[in-house]
């Protein structure tokens, strides 16, 4: 095999690969409201992954909405509600939540993502736990 051929299948299947890390992944939400006597962790799908994208050096010349970058985001998503346990008469006991289906890589739409990761934000129960497999 020739230098050229080793050196440009290693590159495609190098290319493959890294193109395909935006995907939907198991994440686990937990869900717990002050009212209610239990917490509710939620196996579901978001997307997460890696997307290429091409940040130019000449930034102030272009138009910021020419700098914006690809994010991995939901392609097709559905909604699910789940049923908090240990909830008054009184509170509204259902939670829905996204579940990824497909994902793409674009543009972050903030109807329905978190285009920002917020500093100080926790994802974890402070009352006894329930598990809701989906």
């Amino acid at each position: 095999m020739s230098p050229f051929f080793v050196m440009s299948l290693l590159f495609g299947l190098t290319f493959g690969q890294t193109a395909a890390l935006c995907a939907p992944s198991e994440y686990t939400i937990h869900v717990e409201k002050r009212e209610c006597a239990y917490c509710l962790a939620i196996n579901t799908t978001i997307c997460a992954g890696f997307c290429m994208t091409r940040d130019s050096n000449g930034k102030k010349l272009l138009l910021k909405s020419a700098l914006s970058q690809n994010v991995c985001t939901y392609k097709e998503m559905l909604y699910r509600t789940a049923l908090i346990p240990g909830c008054p008469h009184h509170t509204v006991p259902y939670y829905s939540y996204p579940v990824a289906v497909s994902c793409k890589c674009g543009k972050c739409n903030t109807d329905y993502s978190d285009c920002v990761r917020e500093r100080g934000r926790t994802n974890y129960c402070t009352k006894p736990q329930k598990l809701c497999n989906v």
